[in-house]
């Protein structure tokens, strides 16, 4: 489970910022949240919430951005620029992140600074009892090289050396079979948030998300099951396969779904572009977070409620609730402008971003806001402005 992730010099964010989901032991316990993981009381959803243009996406993406750096950088070429951009004022400066997770029982802290030419500093801990390093690894302006120390990693010093600019070290050390590596570099976010920034519903998304579905049985049945209870006038999602170009490769085939309706006791199908736009945003949504769900991990979602009745957002929520739906303690962090959602959660599982005159943005936990308590009312003092992150208007 994720615990925290931090970042700086990151777009429009330039001051650290550090994004906790541990919770108070004194905080009262939800279904939302698990006892103690690795000594600390975890939260399994965070709301993040602010005006418009105020950094919410921002604040997504460096778990999207790790999670693929950590797994698929070894792919990238090797003039490839790393995919991020500094605050445009200190574009000269490094950008930073780090995430404190949990993983095989015990906890791991993973820290990178690094420009989009290459990485500067990588290193990885890890914390049975006390942290230690796993490996360290900096770059030498002097030689244009990397220096590397390992303890119990198990990738050959001259393997190391050699890891490209653009390139994590577990991704590069999994290419070489590294068993930890291997273990860590497997990619359990899912995500609608890239480089840059939000991937909207369209065409190309319904066709990846169909395709999802084609091959996770148990996940389309579920989707099924919980599109026809929230009364979207489907009686099922049929995926069909096709064959893309069937003189010249007929091995190429894509997966189109159909919506089926019943009417007059009648049934009859709708090529799925033709569904309202509520349907194929939940269609699509599911398909990034049942695989969580089902296997465990975090899903990082940007306009949770875009296209969705708001009736809909407590429902999805309490598929991270209950052991049954989420038996491996899932995680979902969202931005949403559902601002209601305040009337859902703890104060400790709200994150209020906003942004000042000088195009700087901040963000911050709901109960660090002085003054707060147990028994306000969140939403009605947010949108009253105690809080701040609000618009102007």
């Amino acid at each position: 489970m994720l615990h925290s992730y931090a970042f700086s010099n990151y777009q429009s964010f330039v001051e650290r910022v550090e994004i906790d989901l541990t919770v108070n032991a004194k905080t009262s316990l939800t279904d939302w949240m698990v006892e103690p993981v690795c000594g600390d009381r975890v939260s399994k959803i965070l709301a993040v919430i602010g005006h418009n243009a105020s950094g919410k996406t921002t604040l997504l993406k460096p778990m999207a951005f790790l999670s693929w750096f950590i797994s698929q950088s070894f792919a990238v070429p090797i003039d490839s620029a790393i995919p991020i951009n500094a605050n445009a004022l200190h574009t000269k400066e490094p950008s930073e992140f780090e995430c404190l997770v949990d993983f095989e029982g015990v906890l791991w802290r993973y820290v990178l600074r690094c420009t989009p030419q290459r990485v500067l500093h990588e290193a990885l801990y890890c914390k049975p009892k006390y942290f230690n390093y796993v490996f360290i690894r900096d770059w030498d302006e002097e030689t244009h090289s990397y220096r590397v120390k390992q303890k119990d990693f198990g990738l050959l010093p001259k393997l190391a050396v050699k890891v490209r600019q653009n390139v994590s070290l577990i991704s590069w050390a999994a290419q070489y079979d590294v068993p930890l590596a291997k273990r860590l570099s497997v990619n359990n976010v899912f995500t609608n948030v890239n480089f840059s920034g939000k991937v909207s519903v369209n065409d190309q998304s319904l066709y990846v998300a169909a395709e999802h579905f084609a091959f996770n049985p148990t996940q389309k049945a579920m989707m099924n099951k919980l599109l026809s209870l929230w009364d979207l006038g489907l009686s099922a999602v049929d995926i069909q396969e096709i064959q893309t170009n069937p003189i010249d490769a007929p091995e190429e085939k894509a997966w189109l779904p159909v919506g089926k309706h019943i009417s007059n006791a009648k049934t009859f199908e709708l090529p799925f572009y033709f569904e309202s736009s509520g349907t194929q945003g939940a269609f699509v949504l599911l398909s990034r977070l049942l695989p969580v769900l089902e296997n465990g991990g975090l899903a990082v979602i940007d306009e949770f409620e875009n296209d969705l009745h708001p009736n809909m957002l407590e429902p999805i929520l309490d598929l991270f609730a209950h052991p049954k739906t989420n038996p491996h303690n899932a995680q979902l962090i969202f931005s949403t402008h559902a601002t209601r959602v305040l009337n859902l959660v703890e104060k400790s599982q709200v994150v209020l971003v906003e942004k000042d005159p000088d195009c700087i943005s901040d963000a911050y936990r709901l109960d660090t806001v002085q003054g707060i308590r147990n028994d306000d009312n969140f939403y009605a003092k947010y949108m009253a402005g105690s809080y701040g992150a609000v618009p102007n208007v």
